[in-house]
C-alpha cells in the first residue's frame, strides 16, 4: 500500500475524530435507532431513517479515517530539520515579488490541507514548487490564475 505523508499534528486530529466517532457518533446514533424502532412502524417512521441515514454517514467516515490512518507516514517536522531548505512539513515565509504581499504556508499531506489555516498540501503546485528551495530562492509558481514569483524569506520546522 502506499504511504500518504501526515504531520504528527494532522494524525493527531484524524485520530481524535475517530475516536469520537467511535465512542460518542456510533454509541448515540444505535440508541436513536432503537428508540425509534420502538416506536413501530419502520416503514414510515421518518426517525428511523434519519437516523439509518446517520449512521451510514458516521460508519463511512470510520472507514476513510480509518484507511487514512493506515496508510500515513507520520512526520513530525519538529524532529525535520533541513536548515534552509525546504521539505514536508516546513512552514515557509514567503514574498511574492509582483506584489510585495508576504504569505505563510506550512506544508502538509493532502488530507489536512486548508488554506484558510495557511496550510497547503504537499501535492499542490506551490509547495511543488517551494520543496528543495532555500532562503533567499525564487521560485515561480504556475497557479490557476496565471504564473506567480515568489523569494523565500524564511523556513522553519514547527
Amino acid at each position: 500500500m502506499k504511504k500518504t505523508p501526515i504531520t504528527a499534528a494532522g494524525a493527531e486530529k484524524l485520530t481524535a475524530e475517530l475516536h469520537r466517532l467511535k465512542t460518542v457518533e456510533r454509541p448515540r446514533i444505535i440508541s436513536a435507532i432503537a428508540e425509534a424502532r420502538s416506536h413501530g412502524d419502520l416503514s414510515e417512521n421518518a426517525e428511523y431513517h434519519a437516523a439509518k441515514e446517520q449512521q451510514g454517514f458516521v460508519e463511512g467516515r470510520i472507514a476513510e479515517l480509518e484507511m487514512r490512518l493506515s496508510t500515513a507516514q507520520v512526520i513530525d517536522p519538529k524532529s525535520v530539520d533541513a536548515g534552509d531548505r525546504i521539505v514536508f512539513g516546513a512552514t515557509v515565509d514567503l514574498r511574492e515579488i509582483d506584489s510585495g504581499q508576504q504569505v505563510t504556508y506550512q506544508i502538509v499531506g493532502d488530507f489536512e490541507a486548508d488554506l484558510a489555516h495557511g496550510k497547503i498540501s504537499v501535492s499542490s503546485p506551490i509547495a511543488r514548487g517551494l520543496i528543495g528551495k532555500e532562503v533567499g530562492d525564487s521560485v515561480e509558481v504556475q497557479v490557476p490564475d496565471g504564473v506567480r514569483e515568489y523569494e523565500v524569506l524564511g523556513v522553519r520546522y514547527l
